[in-house]
This record gives structure tokens, sequence and C-alpha cells, in this order.
């Protein structure tokens, strides 16, 4: 198998216990591949050299001979094989959405056995840094709905072809940063609408709340200069062998400014021929849908 369309994905799936490993690996499953939960560290060359179609591989502190340098030189030995497309995913979550898990299902954290739900969620995340720092793909699930983060998986390994997949979110910085943020952007000193009785019921999928922000003196020249940095950057991610790029953009709300310039974003990417999907992360309590709109953009990457 010398053709790049004919490896196999290897998915090392790991993180923080209670951040949305097991979910994710059921998203993998239905997507075809075939899952293995914690199977010991020094069995992992074997399970994938062996495999006949794309696996997903749960790691986490329960593993028998755990430990981050391990997981990393496993990762390292599968990415010498030629036949195998191997990246590894990390999923985490902030104290208090692993504590409010915890609570609601009544379980005991792995590491905190005779200790607190958080004593255990901190050594876990010390334990756990190399992997996160490491990691293709970070995945926060603080504020994810379980459908989100299937669409989310879908983009990233459903049906896709090889190559660069590129995810745009739009964001509230009052809400915090994204963290897996590959390059950031700052829409706050564009024109608010907010300001505008007639717009702030509206978000930046609306005409009207774009035609107002294109009319900001400085926005033509802005949207331009970080398109450019965008078009200049991607097909270097490319050359590097990076598999995924998470660019967000930010405003007060991330109702109108980043929703507005992140769409604007997907059309001129995907016009290029780039896969692109779109995650507007704030804008559920604005348009009552679902929390954390997700569409997929064009389907064939350069």
């Amino acid at each position: 198998m010398n053709s790049k369309v004919d490896k196999l994905q290897v998915v090392l799936v790991t993180g923080l216990s209670g951040a949305g490993k097991n979910s994710l690996l059921r998203a993998l499953e239905d997507l075809g591949f075939e899952t293995v939960d914690n199977p010991p560290l020094d069995t992992l060359e074997t399970l994938t050299t062996q495999a006949q179609r794309n696996l997903a591989i749960g790691v986490d502190a329960r593993s028998r001979g755990f430990s981050a340098d391990s997981v990393l030189e496993a990762l390292s030995r599968l990415r010498a094989h030629e036949r195998l497309e191997p990246s590894l995913v990390y999923t985490t979550a902030d104290n208090a959405a692993l504590i409010r898990r915890y609570s609601e299902t009544r379980r005991r954290h792995p590491l905190a056995q005779s200790g607190s739900v958080q004593d255990g969620i901190i050594l876990e995340r010390e334990l756990t840094a190399p992997l996160a720092r490491a990691a293709d793909w970070l995945l926060d699930t603080s504020a994810l709905p379980l459908p989100t983060l299937r669409n989310l998986v879908e983009q990233h390994y459903g049906a896709a072809s090889p190559g660069l997949t590129i995810s745009l979110i739009s964001f509230s910085y009052a809400a915090g940063l994204p963290p897996e943020a590959d390059l950031l952007f700052d829409a706050r000193f564009l024109r608010n609408p907010h300001y505008d009785p007639n717009l702030r019921p509206l978000s930046g999928l609306d005409a009207a709340v774009g035609n107002f922000i294109e009319q900001d003196a400085d926005f033509a020249e802005y949207f331009n200069k970080v398109l450019n940095l965008i078009e200049f950057l991607l097909p270097r991610f490319v050359q590097e062998g990076k598999k995924y790029a998470t660019i967000c953009v930010g405003c007060t709300g991330g109702q109108h400014r980043s929703v507005y310039m992140v769409e604007k974003l997907n059309t001129h990417l995907a016009q290029r021929g780039w896969r692109v999907g779109v995650t507007h992360r704030e804008a559920a309590k604005f348009l009552g849908t679902k929390p954390g709109i997700v569409r997929e953009g064009m389907s064939q990457p350069l």
C-alpha cells in the first residue's frame, strides 16, 4: 500500500477522565472504525500493524504501563510505518465541568480512589500534559453537547479525503478563548451591530448585519490581511504534515462580527477547494438552535 489514500487511519484517543474519550470512540466506531479501549501499551504496535480497517484506540491513565512518554514513543513507532496514518486526539474539559460530570454519575475518579475528584483531576492533568501539548487535535468538551462532538468527529474522520481539514470557529471572548486554536483573530475593534436596536437581535448570518460590518472603513483591509495570512500558512501546514488547522475569530458576544467573518472566510476557503468545517460556538443562545452550530463546507481538500 504505497498510496496515501490506502493508508489505514489509526487514532489514539486520550485525555482526561470524564472529558468525552468514550463518546469520541463511539463516534469513531459509528464511522466504521474498529475500536479498542485501554489495551496494554506494549500491544499497540501489534494491534495496529495487524489491523484490516481504520482503528481507534483509547489510551488513558488506567492503561497498563501508562505514561505520557510511553504513549508518545508508541506513536512515534507507528508513524514510522508507511501503511499507517496515525494521529493523537486529546479530550479535555475545565475542572468545573469534570467535577459536575462525576457528581452526576456518582462515579469515582480512577486516580482518586481515596481522595477528592478534584485531586484526581489535578494529578491526571499533570500526568497527561505532554500528550495535550503533542496532540494533533485538542478537543475541549467543557460546553460541547454530544451532537456537536459527533459532528466534529465526522468532520475530521468521516469519509474525508486525505489532506488538511480546517475548522473555523466563531466565539465570544467573554466565554473564554478556544484552547484548540491554531490561529486566533480578534474582531472586537470592528463596528458593533449590538448598538443598533434593529440589528441587536440578529446574527452574523443575517445580510443586514454583514452589510453593517462591511461599512467599517477598516473591514475590507483587515479581512484581506487575515485571508492572505491564512492562505500563506495553509500550504505550509500541509508541507509539515499537519492534518487539522483550527482558525478562530472572536468578538465580544460571539453573535455578530465573529460569526460574519467566519462565514466570509468559509466562503473564500471553500471556493479554493479546502475542506472546511464551521462552528459558531456561542451562536445557539442567539439563534435558538442546538448549542454550537456545526456545518461542513467543501469536501475536497487541496
